[in-house]
């Protein structure tokens, strides 16, 4: 018998390929990215979040816009019940950091297409860990475009028939 270690992982199958039919980020619609910095007050995140229906924000720079990270709204949410943060406190203490030394971005723009998108969100890239939400940028990962959920990718498919 074999070591189950030693086999090669299975390569990733879509769930929903058939229904893509080469749809792309974009179409998914996804509404602009709001970014707020380090510095804004937990209460502005909450409250922007609310006005939009967003369950992620990106936080960048305020010096020169750079992705710095993220927050999770209903993260946050459980940091403000617990009492382990209050409205009033910086972003800075309740965001999520990305990792910068060593890591491998997965960068996905508009023009990714929708299967690339399913396999970021099943951990296809990053040994197994399956994502909920994808910050889209251009290319360059300069610009922070919007946020793409996997709930997103869900209703495409919802509305795509078979």
């Amino acid at each position: 018998m074999a070591d189950v270690m030693s086999q090669p992982s299975q390569p990733f199958v879509s769930k929903w390929a058939s229904r893509y039919r080469g749809a792309t980020v974009e179409d998914l619609d996804p509404p602009p990215a709001l970014s707020l910095t380090p510095s804004d007050p937990i209460s502005l995140a909450l409250l922007s979040a609310f006005e939009r229906d967003y369950t992620h924000l990106t936080i960048v720079s305020s010096s020169n816009r750079a992705l710095l990270g993220y927050i999770s709204i209903p993260h946050l949410q459980s940091l403000l019940e617990s009492g382990k943060s209050k409205p009033e406190d910086e972003i800075r203490s309740a965001m999520i950091r990305f990792q910068r030394k060593g890591a491998r971005y997965t960068v996905i723009t508009m023009n990714t297409p929708l299967e690339e998108l399913e396999g970021f969100f099943e951990g296809k890239d990053n040994g197994g860990q399956k994502q909920d939400f994808a910050v889209i940028t251009d290319s360059g990962r300069r610009f922070v475009l919007g946020v793409a959920t996997r709930e997103d990718l869900e209703e495409f498919v919802k509305r795509r028939p078979a």
